[in-house]
């Protein structure tokens, strides 16, 4: 890996962590394009993971703060928070636990990939409507709004997005709008709910590639440094873009991108099928 392409997979993440177009599904696409497959790809997605958490904690850092001081003291706003983050993680990390060979071998290829885009922008199609219509009066109108009873179904929606290319921000986002979050508390949330999804995922990633990080494959501790800083800086931009974006508009322009990139995908493997991959 030479760090073009580092900075290359550091922007995708960066960019496309917290929109609704799945981070993941994008890394295997674009990994596929350059030739970089195997655990060394795997090991690099650890780091760059890492980078789009830095953006979380230093864009969110008064919130992080609390959830500190609620998991070490009775610190009553933190505390709630940190239970909320708690019941919204489980369900994808006991799905995540128990199915996780056979999503890396079966669902890590342009195919499955190309199939959840298509299926995740008809869905937002689909559901566009009425997800603006909750959100229009909303029943939540700030993260500490937000009932136990709705995290949890919000967590159950996060575990959809273990197929990659389905997007864990789509399902969590559109879950909140539907039970009625405001968009910025729809988002904010799910911004939030990475840090023990993708915090947790990491670290049990890093466990099993850890060999392959510190390998020769990755060419030296340069990709890794280009591929963390410029996903935590792209990432800081995307989320706040993001955010001013959605507050005024609904997710229908990420729904028609799912699709065409689905399409030429679709399109790209009919012509190419030994690029299919699992």
């Amino acid at each position: 890996m030479n760090l073009f392409q580092a900075a290359i997979l550091g922007a995708v993440e960066g960019l496309t962590e917290f929109l609704p177009v799945s981070s993941t599904g994008h890394l295997i696409l674009a990994a596929h394009a350059m030739g970089l497959v195997g655990g060394e790809m795997n090991a690099f997605e650890i780091v760059i993971q890492a980078g789009a958490l830095l953006a979380i904690v230093w864009l969110y850092r008064g919130r992080v703060g609390e959830l500190l001081a609620g998991a070490v003291t009775p610190h009553p706003r933190g505390r709630a928070l940190l239970l909320k983050l708690l019941v919204a993680f489980l369900p994808a990390a006991i799905v995540g636990l128990a199915a996780h060979h056979w999503i890396k071998a079966h669902l890590f290829g342009p195919g499955a990939v190309a199939i959840a885009l298509v299926a995740g922008g008809i869905v937002i199609l689909l559901t566009g409507r009425r997800a603006r219509a909750a959100a229009a009066t909303p029943r939540f109108p700030t993260i500490d709004d937000i009932t136990i009873q709705a995290v949890l179904l919000i967590g159950l929606a996060q575990s959809l997005s273990l197929w990659p290319g389905t997007s864990r921000a789509l399902t969590t986002i559109l879950a909140a709008l539907l039970l009625g979050a405001s968009p910025v508390a729809a988002a904010e949330f799910s911004f939030l709910l990475a840090l023990p999804t993708l915090g947790m995922a990491t670290l049990f990633d890093l466990v099993q590639h850890y060999h392959d990080l510190t390998g020769p494959a990755l060419g030296g501790p340069a990709p890794l440094i280009v591929g963390l800083a410029v996903s935590a800086i792209v990432a800081v931009l995307a989320i706040r873009g993001f955010l001013r974006y959605l507050t005024g508009h609904g997710l229908a322009p990420f729904g028609w991108y799912r699709i065409a990139l689905g399409l030429v995908v679709f399109a790209f493997l009919w012509h190419h099928p030994g690029a299919a991959g699992p």
